[in-house]
């Protein structure tokens, strides 16, 4: 990679680490006051434009194929693996996470919990379909195959990628709960080391956050 290469990567890796994490600090201090639907579709689109951004850097800037991020054609091995890794986290991870927070006594997501539910359900799974590809794009696809490929290390590339995701939760979850985002995060880029399948990890995190957001809510009538 030359020069400019090193130039335009590291430029998309600021946009791609940092972008999420400065929206979602404006978006908290813009609605802490009082939710409003009007804002939040926006910040969903911010966040769009974002991943559009750094999508043209990766074929334009780089000049690289979409494999580069990870996004194969497409195959039913990705909704296989996707779906497993989904189930993993739902009926085995999420219940040693609350096991582990009570135990610890760090506050589980209750107070984002309480944020989400002043919106309406469909506004939650355009978010949770935006938020989850977005990210899985971004942190995994497009910052750990980057950051590997200048580090020359997947082990350096995730920990980077995995601790800035995590501070981006901080103001929507709060620092506790969003320190559990790391464990998360850790785990779906390993899966993503391992698999090389972007398409796989999307469909885990939209479903694990369906089941743990959306979820609820329609199962209390909202």
């Amino acid at each position: 990679m030359g020069d400019r290469g090193v130039f335009i990567t590291s430029g998309g890796l600021c946009l791609a680490l940092l972008g999420p994490a400065v929206l979602a600090l404006l978006s908290e201090i813009f609605l802490i006051a009082e939710p409003s639907l009007g804002a939040a579709l926006l910040a969903q689109l911010v966040f769009v434009l974002i991943c559009a951004c750094v999508l043209m850097i990766v074929l334009r800037g780089e000049h690289r194929t979409l494999l580069s991020v990870g996004l194969h054609p497409f195959r039913w091995q990705s909704i296989i693996w996707g779906g497993a890794f989904a189930a993993f986290l739902v009926w085995i991870y999420s219940p040693l996470l609350a096991l582990a927070m009570a135990c610890a006594k760090i506050p589980w997501f209750t107070e984002g919990l309480a944020k989400l539910a002043a919106y309406p359900v469909w506004f939650l799974v355009l978010a949770i379909v935006i938020g989850g590809a977005a990210e899985e794009f971004l942190y995994r696809g497009y910052a750990v195959e980057r950051l590997a490929s200048l580090t020359g290390s997947y082990w350096i590339a995730g920990l980077l990628s995995v601790l800035v995701s995590g501070l981006a939760h901080v103001p929507m979850w709060g620092l506790p709960a969003a320190l559990t985002t790391v464990v998360s995060g850790a785990l779906a880029t390993a899966f993503y080391v391992w698999r090389r399948d972007l398409l796989a990890n999307i469909i885990a995190h939209v479903t694990t956050d369906f089941v743990g957001i959306v979820l609820p809510l329609l199962l209390a009538g909202k």
